[in-house]
């Protein structure tokens, strides 16, 4: 479908398909956006058009002529009767808006297929676009020879909505293609094949065992329990074609029995449409080559979110009447299928928590700004260091994170000295544990970390602290009636908290904690130091000229706490 055109148009994401010298056998075109004609010009949009009932395969042995005026025209006139584009600032010649089988809406949907990265989500909420974008993104290769596209839904009842929509679009767009109803697959005459299925239970992997894809697709991803499935069949990506490009594509809503795994592999890693490299949703590091490969340290892939709104598909929230449905659901369901919201969850400690809110872009923090760090430290688990400013409004800035594991004491004290080299740093407050003798004579984990010149003083974990901490934090996440903004805010950088705060359960037995068998509470516990020491703004009045040069005050003259 995309393999030749005469290389008067270039689909970025797809070079070494356009540029591929064999003939097309059908003349019908791409979607999504980032074209670029030969003389730079660049095109936004691409519509797939219908093509003349006459038009057929052409055999690679016949030859065509052209008329002398064809082979000087930049653009095939071909090409041109098949394409609906249009520029930034000069329409280019198109053909009549009724022709128009499927014309990719701007926005998201736009931006998901023209993807370049190995696997992409497009989530977010209902009726943005995502089931037809699924159905449209295969459509790029399916002419290849050796093309084998997999798309596949959790049962075979909800696959069905799937067939209908793609039987009423795929004829009318590629000539020829047909539906085999026993096999459950479209076949292209000389060209490719799309299968598509189901994956019930992780067992039904094996159905796929042995098998190659060119390009696999999992419509409402959080519907997978576990990422077992998506993992397993990322092992059937491959091909042996170079112009063939492999690629892994999703769509979802939030919500459901996948949300957390979904949420840890493509929202938590980075911002909302920017790509990043694939990271282990398990301890957060980028996955790289192992040694003694030839790319030994080399990250292995990159992944990509593509959030979507109901106000990014026209068609349905012209009249409304979607919208309304959407309004009458409860508080946590209307954020998650009409805001596309995914840091919401049944049951969370913390649902005021808001991305759009609490979360901000990283700035410089004046200098003269209050600031202190606060740790829960574990060797087994992880360890999280928080770093905290205080605004001139009292309002709390989170601006730096540490996480990690299996971290001696002393290391963690040089790693916390380095990243905060050439701050000054008002205090630290460490989980008072931390100073508890474990059997042994020598020095305490908190002595130890003192002892290399990391100073901290003891968390508050008297009767009551833990249930006052959240409350504080509830105060904190509150808009200030004054300002008008929340009375704290975390820097974007701060991924793990962020991740973190907003999929807290509360305590099945105490609702006013939240609760403590769940393993991701670390960020959460030194936030809780963090905010419980009171901090305030430096103002005039605290000024003492004989304490400006002393740095970290401390009670004790040896250790520091």
């Amino acid at each position: 479908m995309l393999n030749n055109i005469a290389n008067d148009i270039r689909f970025s994401r797809l070079q070494t398909g356009l540029q591929s010298k064999q003939d097309a056998q059908y003349p019908v075109t791409g979607l999504g956006n980032d074209l670029e004609m030969k003389d730079g010009e660049s095109i936004n949009t691409i519509s797939i058009l219908p093509l003349p009932a006459d038009t057929k395969p052409r055999s690679k042995r016949q030859k065509t002529s052209k008329p002398p005026s064809a082979k000087k025209t930049k653009q095939p006139s071909s090409i041109k009767s098949h394409i609906s584009v249009s520029t930034n600032d000069t329409p280019y010649p198109t053909v009549e808006a009724d022709n128009v089988i499927f014309k990719p809406n701007a926005g998201p949907q736009t931006a998901f297929l023209a993807s370049s990265e190995r696997e992409v989500l497009y989530g977010g909420a209902a009726g943005g676009g995502k089931s037809y974008a699924m159905l449209a993104d295969p459509l790029r290769y399916i002419t290849h020879p050796q093309f084998s596209g997999l798309l596949l839904r959790h049962t075979t009842e909800e696959l069905r909505e799937l067939v209908w929509k793609s039987q009423e679009l795929y004829p009318k767009i590629i000539p020829g293609i047909k539906w085999s109803e026993r096999k459950f697959q479209w076949e292209v005459p000389g060209g490719g094949r799309l299968w598509m299925s189901y994956l019930d239970r992780d067992e039904d992997v094996l159905r796929y065992q042995g098998l190659s894809f060119s390009w696999i697709g999992f419509d409402e991803l959080t519907q997978w329990a576990t990422p077992f499935a998506w993992n397993y069949m990322r092992s059937r990506l491959r091909t042996s074609a170079s112009d063939l490009p492999v690629y892994m594509r999703a769509s979802t809503n939030p919500g459901n029995r996948g949300h957390a795994w979904v949420k840890k592999m493509f929202i938590d890693p980075s911002p909302p449409g920017e790509a990043f490299w694939a990271t282990d949703i398990d301890t957060g590091d980028v996955m790289i080559y192992p040694e003694g490969h030839s790319k030994q340290g080399l990250p292995l892939f990159k992944r990509r979110f593509i959030p979507a709104k109901l106000s990014d598909n026209p068609f349905l929230t012209k009249s409304g009447d979607y919208e309304t449905m959407l309004l009458s659901l409860p508080e946590h369901q209307r954020r998650q299928l009409l805001e596309g919201d995914w840091d919401v969850a049944e049951g969370a400690a913390f649902p005021e928590f808001k991305r759009s809110i609490h979360v901000v872009e990283p700035y410089a923090i004046p200098s003269d700004w209050t600031r202190f760090r606060a740790c829960d430290y574990g060797y087994g688990s992880f360890t999280a260091v928080l770093w905290f400013a205080v605004a001139p409004d009292d309002s709390l800035v989170v601006y730096r994170e540490l996480y990690v594991t299996k971290v001696l004491a002393e290391d963690l004290a040089e790693q916390v000295l380095t990243l905060e080299a050439g701050e000054r740093i008002r205090y630290g407050v460490l989980d008072s544990s931390c100073w508890a003798k474990r059997g042994d004579t020598g020095p305490s984990i908190a002595e130890r970390m003192i002892l290399k010149g990391c100073r901290w003083r003891p968390s508050d974990r008297s009767a009551g602290s833990r249930i006052a901490g959240k409350n504080e934090i509830h105060r904190r996440l509150q808009i200030d009636p004054f300002t008008h903004n929340p009375r704290m805010v975390i820097f974007q950088n701060c991924t793990q908290l962020i991740a973190d705060l907003p999929t807290l359960p509360l305590d099945k037995t105490n609702s006013e904690d939240i609760d403590t068998k769940v393993k991701n509470d670390h960020t959460y516990d030194a936030l809780r130091y963090g905010i419980m020491t009171r901090p305030r703004s430096a103002n005039i009045f605290d000024f003492d000229p004989s304490k400006q040069s002393r740095g970290q005050e401390s009670f004790c003259k040896v250790f520091g706490y």
